[in-house]
């Protein structure tokens, strides 16, 4: 059938439209269940963990009487209850899920108790009497560096010769930089709900980033097959990646004590156990040197960044490998030696946290690049330009992937006029010399973003498609919601590949006994691979639709076309539902499965180098801030972002992505320290001591766009991923901080400037710029002299 002949064949679509989220409504009534709303069933128990108070010791005593004899108490659990692996760790085997005679860091779980209330369970888990006998401590990643305590043999990946370009470069910048962590600090805090079931089964709902990773930990702590553990999540409150793999911990406790009891158990921590308990975002120590020439090209660089992996490896393999591989952020590097190393520390172990290693590789660079700005008296936005990755040259990565979509140039070039970049910078420099105390700061920053797990065999995912009888579809994927709005997404793609109106389409909770092997919703894949999935499903059963139509009304399958709740064949235009209706009583299989893995993709963890990325996602940022000189204190005046986002699957939802991104990375670079005092207790671990951005802290005027572009890569309807990328565009922020704080000594002096810039920290940049400008006026006074 010719498009032309029915106008809605060449307008209508389903992807690329502006939806609501598909839980908007839910809610806002406050309808939306989340594992903690699931309605308990008779006898159900509630678990608490016991936590070590020291950071790293022999446990030579413990006594539970106390804790057993505690008001509702039904039972307690050490490692010695565990039935089969004392495990919760997602690569190396190396992270208990109780603490057996040692532990790592202060919060680190020895215990579970089992009551009749949650309280009663919490209350009873801090009487237990532990003794201790205290060994040497390791705390912050330049103490790891010393001692060379690692929980991974260091990563090098070199290009080029580094030493030969050092030697013949004109100008060399040296220093180093520590950028510290953040929490992930998800509305809903961890939780499982764990239900026996027959035949040594188990049901864990569990608000997890991972159900099949969930079923493997379980299944391997119970010592049962993994057809005995079923893992359901329907959303999460948020989980950042908090609720990768650290979800296990919480998923396992709770079925080891369902399976001791035959009862119901629910484990849900206290937002201040949460945060004692559970990894963060991988803080970094850098030492880096890098060689530039007089225009500012560089022509060298060496990097050397340490993490706080803390007491176990975690996901921090794949987080410093990501590291390593977006050092080079926008940037062509020709001659480069990049090395990192996973820092075991006796604190909790990181983990993954939205970029995933990306954000700490990329800053170091753009430091490097605004420090090589000033050293020239230049504006860093034209020595960036002046070192960005070309097309047709300049355009291989330290790794060896050639880039094939680099739109840096116009997606800068489009921001740098639509936020009047250029007058604006000039009207700053005029506010700062009349202005002794409050002083402006702008900075334009890049970001390209590789996409795909660097794992090479997670990038794959299935999914279901039903389509009942009355035309109504449902939809499963392996992805997992956690507000980001993958199912919205999904169900777009699903509704789009069907030509029903999106009201037809339905998405369930994900669950390891409908889609197996499923990978973790991380990486900013979840769409992408799922979406592809899912779209696989439907087209099989869209392709039986047309072949029954055509049979039935005549014609080619090929020209049958399904668009606006209608299929169109033959000339007859027949309601969607209708001929549903007709292909089930003629026996046609009206649902199917999906699967999908992306191609094209290898990588060599030895040479480090390979093509470990499918497409790069681009965008940029400007930021304008003041800064009070005087107290430390600083305002976001105006936000500016550009996001390729390729073709939108719903540009709604990653606008909305793109702007929590900003705020959220905006917090891990200012207000959001992380702090451990002498004894290795985490300090801010509440509300109350911990600093996330608020309403407040939203720039009065914050414009945020989505770059038109397609992507070159076959990604599903040539979208891009939105999830982690955009996190690096408030970089603009703490570099317009900077900016502000070098207006104090006439951009003559680059302020030491650490991460989150905090009004302390903002304070000591000040003083050692006046400082530095004090010590240069006297030595020209005694020149003159």
């Amino acid at each position: 059938m010719n498009d032309s002949v029915v106008p809605e064949l060449k307008t209508w679509k389903e992807v690329g439209r502006a939806r609501f989220h598909e839980s908007a409504e839910l809610h806002v009534l406050g309808q939306a269940t989340y594992t903690d709303d699931i309605r308990e069933l008779a006898g159900t128990l509630h678990a608490a963990l016991g936590l070590s108070a020291r950071p790293h010791a022999r446990v030579n005593a413990i006594g539970l009487d106390a804790v057993r004899a505690s008001r509702g108490v039904v039972a307690v659990f050490t490692a010695d209850d565990i039935p089969g692996t004392n495990d919760c760790g997602p690569i190396i085997h190396d992270d208990p899920i109780l603490a057996d005679g040692l532990v790592q860091y202060v919060g680190q779980p020895i215990f579970i108790v089992v009551a009749d209330t949650h309280d009663n369970a919490r209350r009873a888990a801090r009487l237990a009497q532990v003794g201790y006998e205290d060994l040497p401590a390791v705390l912050t990643p330049q103490e790891a560096r010393a001692a060379e305590s690692y929980v991974l043999p260091p990563m090098h990946l070199s290009r080029g010769d580094a030493a030969r370009a050092f030697s013949s470069a004109i100008h060399v910048v040296k220093g180093e930089l520590y950028v510290g962590g953040q929490e992930q600090f998800y509305l809903e805090g961890q939780i499982a709900y764990a239900v026996p079931g027959e035949d040594r089964g188990m049901h864990v709902y569990c608000s997890t980033q991972h159900p099949s990773e969930m079923q493997h930990v379980v299944a391997h702590a119970l010592g049962l097959h993994s057809h005995h553990v079923t893992v359901e999540c329907r959303r999460m409150g948020g989980g950042f990646g908090g609720k990768e793999s650290q979800s296990a911990l919480w998923a396992s406790a709770a079925a080891i004590a369902a399976a001791r009891l035959r009862r119901p158990v629910k484990l849900r921590a206290d937002r201040d156990d949460d945060m004692l308990v559970t990894g963060k975002r991988h803080c970094f120590h850098y030492l880096y040197e890098v060689g530039y020439d007089e225009s500012g090209r560089i022509v060298a660089a060496k990097v050397d960044m340490v993490t706080r992996a803390g007491y176990s490896a975690d996901l921090s393999g794949p987080v410093a490998t990501r590291a390593v591989c977006h050092f080079d952020n926008t940037y062509y590097l020709s001659d480069v030696e990049i090395r990192a190393a996973c820092g075991k520390t006796n604190t909790q172990s990181n983990t993954a946290f939205r970029g995933f290693g990306g954000p700490q590789g990329a800053i170091a660079i753009e430091y490097v690049i605004d420090e090589i700005a000033r050293n020239l008296g230049r504006d860093p936005l034209d020595i960036r330009r002046l070192n960005f990755y070309g097309r047709s040259e300049r355009n291989v990565t330290p790794y060896g992937q050639e880039i094939v979509d680099n739109v840096i140039h116009e997606l800068v070039a489009e921001l740098e006029s639509s936020s009047e970049y250029r007058a604006r910078r000039a009207g700053i420099d005029a506010f700062n010399r009349a202005s002794p105390v409050l002083k402006k700061g702008l900075a334009l920053t890049p970001v390209k973003f590789g996409i795909a797990f660097n794992v090479t065999h997670l990038n794959q995912a299935g999914a279901l498609v039903h389509v009942y009888v009355d035309g109504s579809i449902l939809v499963n994927h392996g992805g997992t919601e956690m507000g980001q709005g993958i199912n919205t997404k999904v169900m777009q793609v699903v509704a789009h590949e069907l030509g029903v109106d999106l009201e037809r389409v339905r998405a369930t909770a994900t669950h390891t006994g409908k889609v197996a092997n499923t990978s973790a919703t991380a990486a900013s894949t979840g769409a992408d691979l799922n979406g592809k999935a899912a779209q696989d499903a439907a087209r099989t059963i869209r392709e039986r639709l047309a072949e029954f139509a055509a049979r039935q009304y005549g014609g080619s399958a090929s020209e049958v076309r399904f668009a606006a709740d209608t299929v169109f064949v033959n000339g007859l235009a027949l309601p969607f539902g209708e001929l549903v209706a007709k292909a089930y009583l003629a026996r046609v299989q009206l649902w199917s499965d999906g699967f999908y893995a992306t191609p094209g993709l290898h990588w060599d963890p030895k040479t480090m180098t390979g093509h470990p990325f499918s497409y790069y996602a681009y965008g940029a940022a400007v930021a304008e801030v003041v800064v009070d000189t005087l107290t430390g204190e600083w305002k976001l005046a105006r936000a500016d972002a550009l996001y390729d986002a390729g073709r939108s699957l719903n540009p709604a939802i990653d606008i909305g992505q793109v702007e929590g991104a900003f705020i959220q990375g905006m917090g891990w670079l200012t207000t959001e320290e992380l702090w451990w005092n002498a004894s290795g207790k985490l300090m801010t671990h509440a509300p109350s001591t911990y600093k996330i951005p608020g309403v407040s802290d939203c720039p009065e005027d914050f414009r945020v766009k989505l770059f038109e572009n397609a992507n070159v890569e076959d990604s599903i309807h040539r979208s891009k991923a939105v999830g982690e990328p955009p996190l690096l565009l408030p970089f603009s922020v703490f570099f317009a901080i900077r900016d502000a704080i070098s207006a104090v000594g006439g951009h003559k002096v680059n302020p030491p400037l650490n991460a989150p810039a905090t009004s302390e920290e903002i304070l000591k940049a000040v003083s050692m710029v006046n400082a530095a400008v004090e010590t240069a006026s006297e030595s020209a006074t005694q020149q003159g002299a």
